[in-house]
């Protein structure tokens, strides 16, 4: 150690020179691309969506935890990247070059999403009062997407599973879903076909104590929940005017976009 101690350093570190900086761009394309301004509105729209979900989940966590929202870094740097890519976006657009806030005004998205607006002009995640129309979207979009998957689920598996065991319980996630969308015809249809089929499908797997014989479905009732889950996701898949409603201010902005 003594030898150690008087012995000159191989070599003294440099002191850091920024013309050594090396830009990241690992979320930029390898080659350039030129977005139309109907592409960047259609990309400030997801970012929009992806920044207003981002604060909704931190507000929620300050008022479960008691904390300041400045106090989360995961969410500061989220937050920021999104914004970085919101600013990358705006450079494919004509000179001049909007203000971030600016362009959120011109084209509709800052009336959308308060809460985005109300982030970038304070920095903090603040609630709105009234409910923003775009919170029923998420919930819309979520619901229609969870009915579904679920549907074709049901459907691959009382095509191909060997027992029927659990068949029940799969219908019954799917009715509670549908129950949850309100005053729509063509669901409240299907809502009323289950009820009335569903306490004899579940007696007729039944099967006797003690016996090895896997619960199966007659044919009858396997074409009629086939028919069901196809109707199903026909009907989500076509979006029919009266699925349409909680989704119209996206719609409408991309409409706008287009025209």
């Amino acid at each position: 150690m003594a030898a150690v101690s008087v012995c000159k350093p191989l070599c003294h570190p440099c002191a850091y020179d920024e013309k050594f900086k090396v830009e990241l761009h690992v979320k930029r394309p390898l080659v350039p691309v030129q977005l139309s301004p109907q592409q960047v509105g259609l990309e400030m729209l997801c970012l929009c969506g992806q920044l207003d979900l981002l604060i909704r989940a931190q507000f929620q966590e300050q008022l479960r935890q008691d904390c300041s929202p400045e106090e989360s870094d995961t969410f500061q740097v989220q937050g920021s990247d999104i914004i970085d890519q919101m600013l990358h976006f705006l450079e494919h657009l004509p000179k001049p070059l909007p203000q971030l806030e600016d362009y959120l005004d011109i084209v509709g998205l800052s009336a959308i999403f308060p809460r985005v607006e109300v982030f970038l002009l304070q920095g903090s995640p603040v609630d709105m009062l009234e409910k923003p129309l775009m919170d029923e979207y998420y919930c819309h979009i979520s619901r229609l997407n969870q009915l579904l998957v679920l549907s074709q689920q049901l459907q691959e598996d009382i095509k191909h599973l060997g027992s029927h065991k659990y068949i029940t319980h799969q219908l019954s996630v799917i009715y509670q879903v549908i129950s949850s969308f309100k005053g729509i015809q063509p669901l409240w249809v299907l809502k009323k076909d289950i009820e009335i089929n569903f306490k004899q499908l579940k007696l007729s797997l039944v099967t006797e104590e003690g016996s090895r014989q896997e619960p199966q479905l007659s044919a009858h009732y396997i074409r009629w929940i086939l028919e069901v889950m196809e109707t199903i996701t026909s009907t989500v898949s076509s979006l029919p005017e009266e699925l349409m409603e909680d989704l119209n201010p996206a719609l409408t902005f991309i409409s706008q976009l287009s025209s």
